[in-house]
């Protein structure tokens, strides 16, 4: 029984109790005085009477007409005179019927009072008892009166009482259910704080709960930085403070291997090109000072360009990458203002700052794409300190030739309807957790994937028409195959109020479906808009789909700004997976990353895994999941 039902039940018990209690005080005390009144009338009537009689003549039929008149006049139960041997000289009795009272109260309520009893002279010798009995029906019935006026009182004031009671019951269940939610999330690892209730006790509780969700919060922040520390020292250059080489390759290669839209974009390098004289002319604090405002420069560009990477590759020369951007012309004029605003800075001496600018798309190959990179690069340093050359990439063929045409051959793919690809996610058992499901479209009678369309569906604004397809289509397979499906949300579906709405809808019309629907968002979109995906959690959570981030590493300091979302997993980025068996730092990471996870209830699952033996090294981990190129793709829906 819950804790209010018990409390309604004592407040009714108690109420019960009281008026019960009252109202047999009341009866009790109302009869007892009937019964005195009714006593002391029996006695006064007989002595009256028999002080009349004792005066008159002791003519039987003058005495039995005065009884008579008495009876008759004095709702009497019985007047009876007896001679002094016992023998009745007269008696006049009526019936014991009592009128518009119920049997049941007057057998309840039963009055035991004495008739009245007098002596009646004759000169100086008795002449015989009176006996007189008032008749009790007019007592029931004052007794019945009262005791209804009584009970109307008390369910007047019953009836205000359980109202008194049902708004403190609703005052202390607002605050409870507020306890009850944190001890809830709790449970499941969400440590949120409630406001504090009025009610000293609950009071009491939510501060300990508070105090509790607190202190873990701030546990996960400083693990979490720490975290970040190791992750920084690893992938970070110390001097520019952007990804290093390795790091950098990594994160193409990963971009490269996508099924998303991250698999084309553009690739850029910059060279600091006299970096000896710079560092010979103005000394090696102020150099270090000039790598790092260039790398803070492309660092900044690439994020107002999308999810743009920076790193150093070495010496003077550092490489931006931006996935999704296609317009390659725009993005290089805006990295040559920004150059010369860099150029224009620095007036002790003449900076050389050329870039070089090249296309990728899906299976291009990084050594390729570098190679073809550095000969334009060099080409832009022979030119001028900020001479610019857009490198030849691999020959394509473009799909479509205007704004106009890949609108009109999106809509039509959109209208035929989706393809969703397959990746396992595997856990440590080799069971399935999810599919991964990249989106295709059919353009110029082949299924393209989204590296291919993607750029061009979030310049043409279709992103959220896109991602309501691929939801519908998920969740129909669903409902035929019954496995477990991931898709992807991009920035303009979890900013779009009305997209969150329509995805409820769909959700909701599908709800056996939804429990077995995986969501997910790059790590960057979720953080830069935690409003507008806290509230697309909300609308979904209800209905038991799964929501995650991906592509998690660079902001992973702030899980501990997630943690009462109600988050169902991780995919750690695979820029920290790849090569982890030949790096104990990387596996240091990840293991923490990995434990933070699991202590707020959230599982972690790697991507771009390579090989079966680093999916078996990353379970040790402690990972729950790992997809990537070397898990295999053994669970292929039909």
């Amino acid at each position: 029984m819950s804790l209010i039902k018990q409390l309604w039940l004592t407040i009714v018990v108690l109420l019960l109790l009281a008026f019960g209690g009252s109202l047999f005080i009341g009866v009790t005390t109302s009869r007892h005085y009937i019964e005195q009144e009714v006593e002391i009338k029996n006695r006064d009537n007989a002595n009256a009477l028999a002080l009349t009689m004792s005066q008159m003549e002791k003519d039987p039929v003058t005495l039995g007409l005065l009884i008579a008149a008495q009876f008759d006049t004095g709702h009497y139960r019985l007047i009876e005179l007896r001679d002094p041997q016992g023998e009745v000289i007269d008696l006049r009795q009526g019936a014991d019927s009592v009128t518009d009272v119920p049997a049941w109260f007057v057998d309840l309520v039963r009055f035991d009072v004495p008739p009245g009893r007098a002596v009646i002279q004759d000169g100086w010798r008795q002449y015989g008892t009176l006996t007189v009995a008032t008749h009790h029906s007019f007592a029931y019935q004052t007794l019945w009166r009262s005791t209804l006026s009584l009970l109307g009182w008390f369910a007047l004031a019953g009836v205000i009482s359980l109202l008194l009671a049902a708004w403190i019951v609703r005052t202390i269940r607002r605050p409870l259910r507020a306890v009850v939610a944190q001890a809830q999330d709790i449970g499941n690892r969400r440590f949120t704080t409630s406001p504090e209730p009025r009610t000293r006790e609950l009071k009491e509780v939510v501060q300990a709960m508070n105090q509790l969700s607190g202190s873990v919060h701030d546990m996960l922040g400083s693990e979490s930085e720490r975290l970040d520390v190791l992750r920084q020292r690893l992938q970070h250059d110390p001097v520019s403070g952007v990804l290093n080489r390795d790091a950098f390759l990594s994160q193409l290669r990963a971009m490269l291997e996508s099924s998303s839209r991250q698999a084309s974009g553009t690739l850029a390098m910059v060279r600091l090109a006299r970096l000896g004289e710079v560092n010979e002319r103005v000394g090696h604090a102020d150099t270090d000072h000039l790598l790092k405002s260039l790398g803070q420069m492309l660092d900044q560009l690439g994020k107002v360009s999308g999810d743009g990477v920076a790193g150093r590759l070495g010496g003077g020369d550092f490489a931006l990458l931006v996935p999704g951007r296609v317009d390659t012309s725009a993005l290089g004029q805006e990295l040559t203002q920004r150059l010369g605003a860099l150029q224009s800075h620095e007036e002790r001496l003449s900076l050389g700052l050329p870039s070089a600018l090249i296309a990728y798309s899906q299976d291009d190959q990084p050594a390729a794409l570098l190679a073809s990179l550095d000969g334009a690069l060099a080409t832009a340093e022979n030119r001028g300190d900020l001479a610019q050359l857009v490198a030849e990439g691999a020959q394509r063929l473009p799909l479509f030739n205007s704004h106009a045409e890949w609108r009109k051959a999106l809509d039509e793919a959109l209208q035929g309807g989706v393809y969703l690809g397959r990746f396992p996610v595997l856990d440590a058992r080799g069971r399935l957790l999810h599919l991964e499901c990249p989106s295709r479209l059919r353009l110029k009678s082949e299924w393209r994937p989204a590296g291919v369309f993607m750029p061009w569906v979030s310049m043409l604004g279709l992103d959220t028409a896109l991602d309501m397809a691929v939801a519908r289509e998920a969740l129909k397979e669903i409902s035929h195959h019954g496995k477990p499906l991931g898709i992807n949300l991009s920035a303009a579906s979890i900013r779009s109020a009305r997209f969150a709405l329509d995805l409820r809808s769909l959700v909701h019309s599908h709800r056996e479906a939804a429990a077995k629907l995986w969501l997910e968002v790059p790590e960057s979109v979720a953080l830069h808009d935690l409003e507008s995906f806290r509230s697309l959690c909300r609308e979904l959570q209800p209905y038991g789909c799964k929501l995650g981030l991906e592509h998690v590493g660079r902001e992973f300091r702030r899980i501990s700004d997630l943690q009462e979302l109600g988050l169902g997993y991780l995919k750690i980025d695979a820029s920290l997976v790849k090569g982890v068996d030949r790096s104990p730092e990387q596996q240091t990471i990840l293991r923490g990353m990995a434990t933070l996870c699991h202590s707020i209830g959230i599982l972690a699952i790697a991507e771009g895994v390579d090989s079966l033996q680093e999916a078996e090294l990353l379970h040790e981990l402690g990972m729950d999941g790992t997809t990537g190129p070397g898990v295999r793709q053994h669970d292929r829906p039909a």
